[in-house]
């Protein structure tokens, strides 16, 4: 997971929590996501991607982070039932769906996160 304190982007320090959240939810770009999954040694895919981009809009609207299984029954009406279950999420985000997704999304950890 990515080390506290600051995450380094295009030569700027990003500041980030004890957990690696962003300490600024404005400070999130792609690059900065980026930079924090290849911390964590993964290489984002295009499915990472829209599970990413899902959170950031979900949150954009409901100003919420939402529980697991929240997530997942949002995600199969927009992504299908075949992407929205936990074995998938697991292998795209194996330190914990909710966790290490949000912190990549740029968001605050979710309060029942797994």
């Amino acid at each position: 997971m990515t080390a506290a304190g600051a995450l380094t982007v295009q030569g700027r320090a990003v500041a980030t929590d004890a957990e690696g959240y962003l300490a600024r939810m404005e400070d999130w770009s792609e690059e900065v996501c980026e930079a924090m999954a290849a911390a964590d040694h993964c290489a984002l895919s295009e499915e990472h991607w829209k599970v990413i981009r899902f959170l950031r809009e979900f949150y954009a609207e409901y100003r919420i982070s939402p529980a697991t299984r929240v997530l997942m029954r949002a995600m199969a009406d927009v992504l299908g039932e075949d992407k929205a279950n936990s074995q998938d999420l697991y292998r795209l985000f194996p330190y914990g769906p909710a966790k290490q997704a949000f912190r990549y999304a740029g968001l605050p950890k979710p309060a029942n996160c797994i």
